[in-house]
């Protein structure tokens, strides 16, 4: 089966606006990071992904500084008023402020806007943490600011670790106007048995949830490779635990391209839902995002 693919999560930028870019090198989930320290524009990433036969495109925000939300959203608007890519934007908002709305009606105005994302993520290891604690995502001004999202017609990407599914889940239920999208299907770290199957249990935690979906995404963030194995286990699990119609395909480039070339990666998603019929096929690689992310 050739489809035409969208790609739901991929990141263009300019090294002077990422701080995390800037400076001595700091440790990072993804591991040393060198060949990327430096632009990544709209041009590169076209190149790297023609041979894929990616159609569509959805930018997911960077972590610029955060007093450059706005700059963010705006450079990338302009980028693809200019060249046609991308065609949907996932903006930042600082969520643990009192109020996000002088923040969301600043963005709003952008439309190629969909919604926001701010990485909630904490694990038990500490190169892998981002948020300052687990509990974040029910955090009172978090809670308060998910919920105002429904008033302005944006998803949340929401990025977790399995052992904060529950409370993830709790997150979800609150706000079932607001579509969620769970990154990278959760953030399995690895192949071990215990790992596999906390997070199997993390996302049957989510999965009575109707307005969450999943990006088949960034899995080699943690093994720092391309693993087909993995790759073939997590399209399996997730499938079963979510359904192709929550499910959706996303390259992370170029944060993948530290290990690999996007048709390899892309060749090892294709070959793992291979194996199921075309309607899943389908789903994971246009319909869900295309539906989600408002693309048609």
């Amino acid at each position: 089966m050739t489809l035409g693919i969208i790609d739901s999560h991929f990141h263009i930028w300019r090294q002077q606006d990422l701080p995390w870019l800037m400076g001595p090198m700091v440790p990072r989930i993804f591991g040393p990071y060198d060949p990327i320290r430096r632009d990544y524009p709209i041009e590169e990433f076209l190149a790297d992904q023609q041979p894929s036969g990616v159609e569509k495109a959805v930018y997911v925000q960077t972590n610029w500084a955060k007093e450059h939300f706005e700059d963010e959203v705006a450079w990338v608007q302009a980028t693809a008023d200019r060249t046609g890519w991308p065609h949907a934007i996932v903006g930042y908002a600082d969520m643990a402020v009192g109020d996000v709305r002088p923040q969301l009606d600043r963005l709003k105005k952008y439309p190629l806007l969909r919604g926001v994302r701010m990485q909630l993520h904490w694990h038990e290891e500490p190169d892998y943490r981002f948020a300052p604690s687990a509990k974040q995502v029910l955090d009172a001004n978090v809670r308060a600011n998910v919920a105002r999202l429904k008033d302005y017609g944006l998803s949340f990407d929401l990025q977790l670790f399995p052992a904060q599914m529950e409370d993830g889940a709790a997150l979800v239920a609150e706000n079932p106007e607001t579509q969620f999208i769970l990154t990278h299907t959760g953030m399995l770290t690895g192949m071990e048995p215990e790992t596999q199957a906390a997070w199997r249990e993390g996302l049957g935690k989510l999965a009575p949830y109707r307005n969450l979906s999943a990006k088949l995404s960034g899995l080699g963030t943690f093994l720092h490779r391309n693993d087909p194995a993995m790759i073939d286990y997590v399209v399996s699990n997730a499938v079963d635990i979510l359904g192709s119609d929550r499910l959706m395909f996303g390259s992370n480039f170029p944060i993948e391209k530290l290990w690999t070339d996007h048709l390899t990666m892309v060749t090892s998603y294709r070959d793992a839902a291979g194996k199921l019929d075309e309607a899943t096929q389908a789903d994971i690689f246009r319909n869900t995002a295309a539906r989600v992310y408002r693309l048609d």
